[in-house]
């Protein structure tokens, strides 16, 4: 994995473990952490499959 996708990854699982900690504490600011988390979710996506196509091309 390269490293563009792996931070997408991480700070996926950031905004996740915030969001859960603004909810459990009455924040309504977990709704922009979760916000974040489908964004982040979406970029590992793309990056991971344009690495993956990128990589098979070469073969």
């Amino acid at each position: 994995m390269s490293r563009l996708p792996a931070y997408c990854l991480v700070l996926f699982v950031l905004a996740v473990a915030a969001a859960a900690v603004s909810f459990a504490k009455g924040s309504l600011l977990g709704i922009v952490w979760l916000l974040l988390a489908g964004v982040t979710s979406n970029m590992w996506w793309y990056y991971r499959r344009k690495a993956k196509a990128v990589s098979s091309s070469r073969t």
